[in-house]
C-alpha cells in the first residue's frame, strides 16, 4: 500500500470513528433524581467521558471528583460526600450525618 492509500484509508477510517463515536452511547450523559430520608432531594449527571459527578442540591451545583475506595463508588468536595455500594446510596452534606438516598 503507497502513501496515498494510506491517507485515504486513514482518512476514511477517521471519519468512520468519528461518525459512529457521534452516534454510539459513548458520549451519553446520565442523569438521577434522588429523595433522601431526611429529606433532602438532589440531582446528579454523570458523563462518560468524565469521572466526575455534576451534583445539584440545596440549589447549588457542585462538582464532586471521584476518590478511590474499597467497594463502590465514591465522589467528594465542597464538604459533600455521595457514595453509592450494593445496599444503596448516602450523602452526606452541609455538615449533616450521612442519609440514606433512594433513585425517584
Amino acid at each position: 500500500m503507497n502513501w496515498r492509500n494510506r491517507s485515504i484509508f486513514g482518512a476514511a477510517l477517521l471519519v468512520g470513528a468519528v461518525v459512529a463515536a457521534g452516534s454510539s452511547p459513548a458520549f451519553a450523559q446520565t442523569f438521577q433524581n434522588y429523595r433522601c430520608a431526611d429529606g433532602t432531594q438532589f440531582i446528579v449527571g454523570f458523563f462518560a467521558y468524565d469521572r466526575r459527578a455534576f451534583l445539584q442540591i440545596d440549589g447549588q451545583a457542585v462538582t464532586l471528583n471521584r476518590r478511590i475506595t474499597l467497594s463502590g463508588t465514591r465522589y467528594s468536595g465542597r464538604g459533600i460526600t455521595l457514595k453509592t455500594t450494593k445496599t444503596g446510596t448516602t450523602v452526606r452534606h452541609a455538615r449533616r450525618p450521612a442519609t440514606a438516598c433512594e433513585l425517584i
